[in-house]
């Protein structure tokens, strides 16, 4: 008996995790954050350059928190040469490779925004993608704390302009080299247990006094049982940090007697003198010791933007979105390519983040884009139905030639015109065709008949949802209906 043939075998259609597709709505709303966001960073002097997603793999640096991973959260590849390749995990350090390039060229202090997708090989979850947009600008050459005041008083701006409201939002300051005091006070010399300290301190916000307590001592166990190992803290040395960090705490006299911290404690203050005489208060930017930021290459200064507001998700339970944005001094990244000091500061807004912040708060139109003009195809030759979508995008406006099968009635045709959610859509039969006339069907106006009660209104409505014109009229014809409907036709 012959076996039967195999069925070809059907690829599975799948995206990664951790990635995401975008549709038209999604898109236009993040065209609209940038352009907004640039506007900001070019008022302040900033211009563009843009840097490729891969860098050498020891350009980039293995600066990553997420130290846990085989890959160091960096998603690596050996070229040709056997050189180790990186895509790149933020926008700055490509920028340090880029200034330390092009050093004796550039104008310094040297000010540069860019935007562009990062990637980072970490654990994906709700919220947290492999893939997402990064919007920064940075300062490379400034020394001092007034660099870094005005990277806190942009970041500011840019939420205004966004539609954040004063009052809804703060920029967070601290120092590293407060916490470096810390340090010092704590006689910690293992990275690694100092590692564990500093990610104890960034969870403050979340999980409170007592759980950063847990996790500075023997570690602490979550809601769903999984255990965190701590950094195994004396109470004593648990008391002095938590006393650093926490507001109204009594500070420990080993902290005093920290030159760095209080060098820190000194660049703190000059940032909020510089900040506050240009009418920037603690409603704006706030001094906030809890302020960490994972990146290990920071030297200095560092800064948090988050939002204040809270929203329920679509179960209803209530949303806070904490952190969309940050930044700060990392003197030392350019430095790694020159051989001498290098002074940088930087500020990064997570456009991913924030667009999904944002969205959820209506402050983006997330609606679908009105689509073009849809031309149909009724009987005629279909080089004329091309001919009039020539006039009409001559014309400037969006428009488009029916193209799927031939055979496909008219109504079938309209329903794709609904789908793509057309403002209009063009008719010309044979009739049409002889009398020289084209139908203009108002879908806009169509859609919205169901909802009249009044037959008169109704057929007045009726009347003025179906026009007919000379074809030599058709450009204007259309112009009219989508002024009426307030559509943007001239792109």
């Amino acid at each position: 008996m012959a076996e039967k043939p195999k069925k070809p075998s059907k690829l599975k259609a799948r995206l990664p995790r951790g990635l995401e597709d975008r549709g038209p709505a999604a898109i236009k709303a993040t065209l609209q954050m940038v352009e907004k966001i640039r506007a900001v960073y070019e008022r302040y002097g900033f211009e563009p350059v843009e840097t490729p997603a891969f860098e050498y793999t020891d350009a980039l640096g293995k600066f990553l928190p997420d130290q846990d991973r085989p890959n160091e959260g960096v998603f690596s590849f050996q070229d040709d040469d056997e050189q180790w390749i990186s895509l790149r995990y933020d926008l700055t350090a490509p920028l340090a490779r880029y200034v330390a390039e092009n050093f004796e060229t550039l104008a310094k202090p040297y000010r540069s925004y860019r935007f562009g997708w990062v990637f980072r090989n970490e654990k994906p979850g709700p919220g947290r993608f492999r893939q997402f947009m990064q919007f920064d600008a940075d300062t490379v050459g400034a020394p001092t704390p007034a660099a870094d005041a005005e990277m806190c008083m942009m970041a500011a701006d840019t939420m205004e302009a966004l539609g954040i409201p004063r009052g809804s939002y703060v920029v967070k300051v601290n120092n590293r080299k407060v916490l470096d005091g810390v340090r010092d006070a704590l006689g910690i010399n293992d990275d690694g247990q100092w590692l564990t300290v500093m990610r104890a301190i960034d969870k403050l916000d979340r999980l409170g006094v007592d759980g950063v307590k847990q996790l500075l001592g023997e570690g602490r166990k979550d809601e769903s049982g999984d255990f965190t190992k701590g950094a195994g803290l004396k109470p004593a040395d648990i008391a002095l940090v938590i006393g650093s960090i926490a507001p109204g705490s009594a500070l420990d006299s080993r902290l005093r007697e920290s030159k760095i911290g209080q060098e820190g404690r000194a660049e703190l203050d000059e940032i909020g003198r510089v900040a506050g005489a240009s009418g920037y208060g603690e409603d704006r930017i706030k001094i906030d010791p809890s302020v960490v930021r994972g990146l290990e290459y920071y030297t200095g200064p560092v800064f948090e933007v988050e939002l204040l507001l809270e929203t329920k998700d679509e179960k209803g339970r209530p949303v806070r979105f904490g952190s969309v944005g940050g930044g700060g001094r990392y003197d030392g990244l350019v430095s790694r390519f020159r051989g001498e000091p290098v002074p940088a500061t930087g500020f990064s807004i997570g456009v991913s983040r924030l667009q999904a912040a944002l969205t959820m708060l209506g402050q983006l139109d997330t609606r679908p884009e009105t689509g073009p003009v849809v031309v149909t195809v009724f009987g005629g030759d279909i080089a004329d139905y091309q001919k009039m979508v020539a006039a009409l995008r001559a014309a400037n406006i969006r428009a488009e030639l029916y193209l799927g099968n031939p055979k496909h009635s008219l109504g079938q045709q309209m329903k794709y015109a609904d789908r793509r959610n057309s403002p209009c859509a063009i008719v010309q039969g044979s009739d049409e065709k002889a009398r020289g006339k084209v139908q203009i069907k108002d879908l806009i106006l169509g859609a919205g008949l169901t909802e009249i009660k009044d037959r008169e209104d109704y057929l007045k409505r009726q009347g003025e949802a179906q026009t007919e014109v000379d074809q030599g009229e058709l450009v204007e014809a259309v112009r009219k209906i989508l002024a009426r409907h307030d559509v943007k036709w001239q792109i």
